[in-house]
């Protein structure tokens, strides 16, 4: 089923804007909600990334997205729905010198404290002289 142009529209803000998270650093979901303006939607971004294209052919697609540095806001890496989802996306984190522990739970994690990344806009909207999103739990 084709996308209504307002769904096409936060795909590709989503996708542009995990294009901007820098090797070896990860952000949350909701980060990148916030980033985008839609604070309030931080699940739709997992379903972005669940329906990330295989296909090189398309604009954005799971070679030049990196899929594998979002994860929650606790610092675990989401299953994804598949029972190896978490443990691909954890062999690909180490790959780019992310270290990624177990939990209590045999959950995979990430500090966040070494390895987040959480801008206040995104680094080519700040390069564009694009003020920063306004967002309530702002500080200041």
């Amino acid at each position: 089923m084709p996308r209504t142009d307002e769904a096409e529209a936060f795909f590709y803000a989503v996708y542009s804007a995990i294009q901007e998270i820098p090797h070896g650093k990860v952000t949350s979901y909701g980060h990148i909600a916030r980033l985008i303006g839609t604070p309030q939607r931080p699940r739709q971004v997992g379903v972005c990334l669940k329906h990330l294209p295989s296909d090189t052919s398309q604009t954005f697609h799971n070679g030049n997205v990196p899929w594998q540095r979002v994860i929650n806001s606790k610092g675990i890496i989401s299953p994804r729905g598949h029972p190896s989802g978490a443990a691909n996306q954890a062999q690909v984190l180490r790959g780019e010198g992310v270290t990624v522990t177990t939990g209590n739970l045999g959950e995979l994690m990430v500090d966040l404290a070494v390895y987040g990344w959480f801008p206040r806009q995104l680094p080519s909207e700040e390069a564009a002289g694009i003020a920063p999103p306004v967002d309530s739990d702002d500080d200041g």
